[in-house]
């Protein structure tokens, strides 16, 4: 099994692994404890209109704050007191990754590296994708090490050098640890009091869950 990794876009067909550590990928994890579906929007507009569509609880976040008149924000901390049928999220950067993703679609980090890195050996043919969301575009540490992370349960497969490049930068727990919190991602975060979200996002494998999305909706693989 070839396995790849690349930033912001996907480039495979067959299956991707969006990663998005900070904090969409945990979020969508932990939503999926006690909802039965996340369906993700693009802009704001959109994530109001399909909430009273479906009668929905409504979270997002722009540039980590929470959008203005909605339920809750990109927050797993937040999310992990809810409950109901559908969550409709839109965030900065994983929903709008995983958008422009063809393939079939995964979604992990820190939470449910073991799981969704089983899961994909599973459904793959020949090849998995782990694609970092970044941030608008530009390269995050924390999702270059979440990606690690998940790598660390495929490290016996065919892996790219920038693949290789995130396991090796990943060995070290306490280093992974120190390099999420001091990032830019999680001092921007910390300057909003969301610290307790960056130590909840770090947490390893508290998930067997593996969500995938299939056209703008998310559910727990059965």
């Amino acid at each position: 099994m070839k396995v790849t990794l690349s930033l912001d876009r996907s480039y495979a067909e067959d299956l991707s692994i969006m990663v998005d550590a900070l904090r969409a990928s945990t979020t969508i994890n932990t939503a999926l404890q006690s909802f039965k579906s996340v369906i993700t929007a693009k802009n704001v507009a959109d994530a109001v209109k399909l909430a009273e569509i479906n009668q929905a609880t409504l979270a997002g976040e722009r540039d980590g704050a929470k959008i203005e008149g909605f339920d809750v924000g990109n927050s797993p901390l937040e999310i992990k007191n809810l409950k109901g049928e559908v969550l409709v999220l839109t965030t900065t950067n994983g929903t709008r990754v995983l958008e422009s993703m063809q393939s079939k679609v995964l979604i992990g980090s820190f939470v449910n590296a073991q799981a969704v890195a089983q899961r994909a050996l599973q459904l793959a043919d020949n090849h998995i994708e782990i694609v970092m969301a970044g941030v608008k575009g530009r390269f995050v540490i924390e999702d270059f090490l979440g990606a690690g992370e998940i790598i660390t349960h495929l490290k016996d497969e065919k892996l790219d050098e920038f693949a290789i490049a995130s396991l090796m930068a990943s060995n070290n727990k306490e280093e992974v640890d120190r390099a999420v919190r001091n990032s830019n991602s999680a001092e921007g975060l910390r300057a909003l009091g969301l610290e307790k979200d960056i130590e909840f996002c770090l947490k390893r494998d508290i998930y067997d869950t593996v969500p995938i999305y299939k056209e703008g909706i998310i559910k727990a693989f059965k």
